[in-house]
């Protein structure tokens, strides 16, 4: 990430190295009044922000995009939501908001194929029918082919099942691992 791109997102979510700091501004001398209240310093840091992503170029839009793809719901793409949440500049907010609905997006479609792919594992290195294997984790074989396909999430308690069932029928529950 470029220098621009790096101190746009700090200031979008400005945080001092000891927070406790913020509340000792105005114990600061030649300090003028403006900068002694720390909303009012995020105020204008978040203001600097949004001019910078308002004003940015191709380029910065598109570093900014590769970090938010890498990392979609990570500290970058969080920022940015925050800056559009007070600015909205012409063009460049849809852009980023498209930028990170659609790394979400791929994201998440991501995660379910790599969860149906365990869970299709799952069934196949255990010797079940899908129908034993279902009701063994306490589901129906048509709500586990679901889950199979990557059409359906399934909870956390629900992969948590399948890999205790796992672990029974290999005999490994209970051993550490």
């Amino acid at each position: 990430m470029g220098i621009a791109a790096q101190v746009a997102r700090q200031l979008a979510d400005p945080r001092p190295a000891d927070a406790s700091v913020t509340r000792q501004l105005g114990a600061y001398r030649n300090l003028k009044p403006r900068w002694t209240d720390w909303k009012q310093v995020r105020s204008v840091c978040r203001e600097l922000a949004a001019a910078m992503l308002e004003r940015g170029d191709l380029e910065h839009w598109q570093r900014l995009a590769t970090e938010i793809n890498r990392h979609p719901w990570g500290r970058t793409a969080r920022q940015v939501e925050e800056v559009l949440s007070h600015s909205r500049p012409y063009g460049v907010a849809e852009l980023m908001e498209s930028v990170i609905a659609r790394a979400r997006a791929r994201a998440e479609d991501e995660e379910r194929r790599i969860v149906a792919a365990e869970i299709r594992q799952a069934i196949a290195s255990s010797g079940l029918s899908r129908t034993e294997f279902a009701a063994s984790i306490g589901t129906s074989a048509s709500r586990l082919s679901t889950y199979a396909t990557g059409k359906v999430a399934p909870s956390a308690t629900l992969v948590l099942r399948i890999r205790r069932l796992l672990a029974d029928l290999s005999g490994t529950a209970g051993r550490a691992t």
